[in-house]
């Protein structure tokens, strides 16, 4: 809290922080304490709601969900109850950004395999989806999109040329972070005024 970057932003104590490892420069894992409100079950995921005739997303959400249960349907209701809509009305993937890919999280609860004809349940912390702390999770509103598209424009540059795609995606986070810090701004603080700039150029003659 004694940063220099974080003086501009109103911030009561620490515990209105989170602390996470930053992986690829994105947010990897969080860090955790007994005496925190998220338990060591609590995964912190960051949802994205498709924008409705876009490929693109609205700013990021973080959402708690208890990983302890750990399936698609569970998953599915909790983002459904955090954007109040109905369950059979929203679609989710998880994005892959290093691939520029998403991968829908289907809405099977149970699977029969053929050898020993017993059900397991789909965890999501396994394969294929691998889901952790600061994953990013898209969800699509049926009630106002029917498509099962959730790329982007960002995503076809990224699978087309990847050193591109991934500075396109690195400038989106900055450009999402900064929204996100001047969110947290107390009201009604005043900015400091610009400082003009002058540059003097020496003669080498």
């Amino acid at each position: 809290m004694t940063l220099p970057s974080l003086s501009e932003f109103f911030i009561p104590s620490p515990a209105f922080l989170r602390a996470w490892t930053v992986d690829s420069k994105r947010p990897g894992r969080l860090l955790r304490k007994n005496q925190q409100q998220l338990s060591p079950q609590d995964m912190l995921l960051r949802t994205q709601m498709r924008l409705p005739g876009e490929r693109a997303y609205a700013l990021p959400m973080d959402m708690v969900w208890d990983a302890a249960r750990g399936t698609a349907s569970s998953l599915r209701q909790r983002v459904a109850d955090f954007y109040s809509l109905p369950v059979e009305k929203i679609e989710i993937a998880k994005y892959f950004p290093d691939k520029f890919e998403w991968l829908p999280v289907s809405s099977w609860n149970q699977q029969i395999t053929k050898r020993k004809k017993k059900k397991k349940q789909d965890n999501l912390q396994g394969a294929p989806y691998y889901l952790k702390d600061g994953d990013i999770i898209g969800i699509k509103n049926l009630l106002v999109e029917e498509d099962d598209d959730f790329s982007t424009v960002r995503d076809d540059i990224g699978r087309e040329d990847p050193a591109l795609g991934k500075r396109k995606s690195l400038e989106a986070l900055r450009v999402q972070s900064n929204s996100l810090l001047s969110s947290a701004e107390t009201p009604g603080r005043p900015h400091r005024p610009e400082a003009s700039l002058s540059i003097h150029v020496g003669s080498f003659r």
